[in-house]
């Protein structure tokens, strides 16, 4: 077993694009997608499961040891909540109650429901699934005007298509697997591509706000 909790070059680090990568930079938070080893211990699929979630690193002793053992689930890391979001994360029900209790209440009044109308976790993970991959397997985006999309959303601007953007207060804010670079304005009158799936950027319009990490990167 091999702890995954101090830097690593694994293949463990998660992009708004939802790939993996390699980085020496910590997350501040753990995902989980299943069981992602090939035979021979290396990471070489990129989900398992339909439940994909965002978990804290801390228990409640303050400190969580994450192990990396091919046969159990495969530890992710990403920078912030917002990240693990355009990758297709929600927050877990276990480690982080509290937040998916509202991440539930979120999810029902975006389709206009009471924030206590019951819907399964299995029926979120589902619906999830299919928002945030297409036929092929690949991550789901489409095009939306910036002024359409809330705080905590994930773009790319045409003609920069490699480099994904937080929007944030209305800023654009450049992300690497260190941080975020100075945030700049931006027309919102301009279309985007965008990263975050559209079921969760109506969980975040309807009020679920994702936890950003700040400060900026260093130039």
């Amino acid at each position: 077993m091999k702890d995954m909790t101090a830097s690593s070059g694994r293949t463990n680090r998660v992009t708004p694009f939802g790939r993996l990568e390699a980085s020496r930079s910590r997350g501040a938070f753990l995902g989980n997608r299943g069981d992602l080893h090939a035979p021979d211990g290396a990471i070489r699929r990129t989900h398992a499961v339909k439940f994909w979630i965002c978990c804290t690193l801390e228990e409640t002793n303050g400190q969580r040891v994450v192990f990396d053992t091919p046969g159990r689930y495969t530890p992710l890391f990403f920078w912030d909540e917002a990240v693990a979001m355009a990758a297709g994360h929600r927050p877990c029900g276990q480690c982080r109650k509290t937040a998916f209790r509202g991440f539930k209440q979120a999810v029902n009044r975006s389709k206009g429901l009471p924030d206590d109308h019951f819907v399964s976790v299995k029926d979120i993970d589902a619906e999830m699934h299919a928002s945030r991959l297409d036929e092929q397997g690949h991550q789901r985006r489409y095009r939306a005007t910036a002024a359409e999309l809330p705080s905590g959303s994930f773009v790319t601007f045409d003609g920069d298509p490699d480099t994904p953007h937080l929007l944030w207060e209305g800023k654009a804010h450049p992300w690497t697997h260190s941080g975020y670079g100075t945030g700049a304005g931006y027309d919102r009158s301009r279309e985007v591509v965008v990263l975050t799936s559209r079921m969760l950027v109506e969980t975040i319009k309807a009020g679920y706000v994702p936890l950003v990490r700040f400060p900026t990167a260093s130039p």
